[in-house]
């Protein structure tokens, strides 16, 4: 199947505000001018960009469950985002939400936070929650579903939605095709993915712990039989987005251990994720399955690029937007010619 080249023109653009600016100079509003000015069209609001700005714009720490104040920043930040001409297309990153005892602490924090965040959904005005599969250990594992369907009918009449998305070290669903799974069991109208190029790669083709960052076990034909199945059975209008990263492969293989509580796929996530084609991912190949859905929705940039070393990056807020920009060009000009 081929893309028409057309059709890829008004996909819309948007960029992660976790995913600009390297130290606390970097301000919120200084990121929002750097994005709107490449020209993207929305931002995937993050939960720390929100702490760090209600500092500055309160004078004071705000603690991360105080939802009432939360609010009233995030009310602030979509004046700043209008100002910009930029939407707020998602609120992000909602981690280890589903699958605790019932009965637990852990599962009774897990929706406190959850109705909390809703509050800041709607005073920031957008209608889509970002939630990972979790990374928790000791997750019963038949409560997946049931907690999402949950959450998924509080959201409902709020007119809100859920986009879940598969992380690559989860302990449940590192796939595209366990969330898919997820999703297709929850079976709500408002619960749709969050497809990631990183993360999909990340889990069935690349290894940062191995030398030449591929997997034992990969297979060519399994991975190309992988991306026909995505693009031939995911419905387009279950893909609420799609997520934009490359990766660098380490200099030295990362250590195959949890270090500080995270694995070595996490620690990879969090430090070596460039634009593409700055890494050394197939990047284009998970975009351009996606894309043979039908879909034509959110393609948003989101990076956390410390450079190769993986232990920081200095730049231009602005040349590092404007780079991103030329790179989701470049993204689908590589898709149209798949």
């Amino acid at each position: 199947m081929t893309l028409d080249k057309a059709s890829l023109q008004s996909i819309p653009t948007s960029f992660a505000s976790c995913s600009i600016g390297y130290d606390d100079s970097h301000t919120l509003p200084l990121k929002l001018d750097a994005i709107s000015g490449a020209g993207f069209q929305a931002i995937e609001l993050s939960f720390p960009d929100i702490l760090a700005f209600a500092k500055i714009h309160t004078g004071k720490e705000v603690k991360e469950d105080d939802y009432v104040a939360l609010s009233e920043v995030a009310a602030e930040i979509a004046k700043l985002c209008a100002e910009r001409k930029l939407k707020i297309m998602m609120l992000q990153p909602f981690a280890n939400f589903e699958g605790w005892p019932l009965g637990s602490i852990e599962r009774e924090d897990a929706f406190k936070r959850a109705k909390g965040w809703v509050q800041i959904m709607e005073a920031a005005g957008t209608d889509l929650l970002q939630i990972g599969s979790t990374d928790a250990a000791g997750i019963d594992t038949s409560r997946v579903v049931p907690d999402l369907q949950e959450l998924a009918d509080y959201l409902a009449p709020r007119g809100l939605k859920i986009a879940y998305e598969n992380w690559c070290w989860s302990t449940h669903a590192p796939t595209w095709r366990d969330v898919w799974d997820v999703v297709r069991a929850v079976d709500r109208p408002n619960v749709g993915l969050c497809l990631d190029t990183f993360q999909t790669v990340g889990s069935e083709w690349a290894d940062p712990t191995a030398p030449d960052g591929r997997l034992a076990s990969f297979s060519a034909d399994a991975w190309k039989k992988s991306l026909e199945d995505l693009a031939r059975e995911v419905p387009k209008e279950k893909i609420y987005l799609l997520q934009i990263s490359d990766a660098y492969k380490p200099n030295t293989p990362l250590e195959g251990k949890t270090i500080d509580g995270m694995p070595p796929r996490g620690r990879w996530s969090h430090d070596y994720r460039p634009v593409p084609p700055e890494g050394y991912l197939p990047v284009a190949e998970v975009a351009a399955a996606v894309l043979k859905t039908g879909f034509r929705g959110w393609f948003s940039m989101e990076v956390f690029d410390s450079g190769p070393s993986g232990e920081g990056k200095q730049y231009e807020l602005k040349n590092f937007a404007d780079n991103a920009k030329k790179s989701h060009k470049w993204l689908l000009e590589q898709c149209a010619d798949a």
